[in-house]
């Protein structure tokens, strides 16, 4: 029989997603206690929405946080407070005290804790890293062809490799990986949304890779049953269905900047000084390759053995964004253009069709040479 959480901790609770499941745990009366832990407090607007969330501003780098889970006698931890941009953390090497070292101390008052019976990490699909050698989709059971050499996903690597290691040694604990594609949404502010957001978006020139989206409410909707449920293992979260890169360019009206692939990051860099792309845009190398070859989950173990459906399709999660963007040029208009020069090039294709036609598709022969003689080929 399943035995609902009595006391869940969420880390990382001021930002959008630890937010919303803390607020969704507090709705739940079968929960009897939530408490949000943080750096710093929530914002007005999402403290009101906590519901009866305790919040606790705490480092998960320092040892409070395990007097924290000793003192309210925690079951079920929830990680969410792993940053993926260096701008967000105050500096690459905040963001990997915060992540790593962070995750290590968390683990570390799990691991004393007696009452802890389930952890829950909000991990991420940047753990299979980017090569041109990648497969089609990843299952959970395949490793990076490139391992990652730093920023967001090494630090996800590292983060797996110790609740791992933390699962063999409390194998009475329940340990639930959660392997996020990218998200988006009206309300949450991801690395994807915000590269999506510019006005005029950077493209490595001669690439076009599939996107895989996953809408906010359905990431909301995994991490809160990963928490009540007990499901135990590694699982890939992501919606059904795929767009290329250009596709969703177009869909919410931006102008693709195509430049050679070595001036991806100074070009992005130059748009953030303009105030043109937030703090949530990475344009670390690794982040650059992921956008350029794309990634794409396969989801079997989330539909079959997890048992979640995601209620939006890439395409409807896509679609629900552009809600919240002012385009910079319509949609129909580049479908337009789009199908005004498709007509030309069919136009001038049938012209010169037309043309070989008339004097004739054989290959013309050489002219003569004085003094050459031809020669057949052995």
């Amino acid at each position: 029989m399943l035995v609902p959480p009595a006391v869940v901790l969420v880390t990382g609770v001021s930002r959008w997603l630890g937010s919303a499941l803390a607020a969704e745990l507090a709705a739940d009366p079968a929960v009897d206690r939530v408490i949000g832990v943080d750096t710093v407090p929530p914002a007005a607007e999402v403290l009101g929405s906590l519901g009866r969330t305790e919040f606790v501003r705490a480092d998960i780098r320092s040892p409070l946080i395990g007097k924290v889970i000793e003192s309210a006698s925690v079951d079920t931890v929830v990680h969410m407070n792993i940053s993926a941009t260096p701008a967000a953390a105050g500096g690459r090497t905040s963001m990997k005290e915060l992540n790593v070292i962070g995750t290590m101390q968390l683990l570390a008052a799990c691991q004393r804790s007696s009452a802890v019976r389930r952890l829950v990490l909000k991990s991420t699909s940047a753990v299979y890293g980017a090569s041109p050698r990648d497969p089609a989709v990843f299952t959970e059971a395949m490793q990076a062809r490139r391992v990652p050499r730093g920023g967001f996903a090494q630090d996800s690597l590292d983060i797996e490799r110790y609740v791992r290691s933390f699962a063999r040694r409390r194998p009475d604990v329940g340990v639930a990986v959660l392997r996020f594609t990218n998200l988006i949404g009206p309300r949450i502010d991801s690395v994807l949304s915000g590269f999506l957001r510019t006005p005029v978006v950077p493209t490595a020139l001669g690439y076009d890779p599939r996107v895989q989206l996953l809408h906010e409410d359905d990431a909301v909707a995994v991490v809160h049953r990963a928490s009540t449920g007990d499901f135990a293992g590694t699982v890939n979260v992501g919606a059904a269905g795929t767009v290329l890169l250009s596709q969703a360019i177009r869909r919410l009206g931006r102008v693709a900047l195509p430049v050679p692939e070595p001036a991806m990051g100074s070009v992005g860099r130059l748009t953030r000084r303009a105030g043109l792309a937030g703090r949530s845009v990475d344009w670390s190398s690794e982040q650059m390759r992921s956008l350029n070859l794309g990634r794409v989950l396969d989801t079997r173990v989330l539909r079959e053995e997890f048992g979640y459906t995601p209620r939006y399709s890439t395409t409807e999660a896509l679609a629900d964004y552009a809600r919240t963007l002012e385009p910079v040029v319509r949609p129909e208009f580049v479908d337009g253009a789009v199908a005004t020069a498709r007509s030309v090039l069919h136009r001038v294709a049938g012209g010169v069709a037309a043309v070989r036609g008339a004097v004739g598709d054989g290959p013309r022969p050489a002219p003569l040479v004085p003094g050459l003689r031809a020669v057949r080929d052995a």
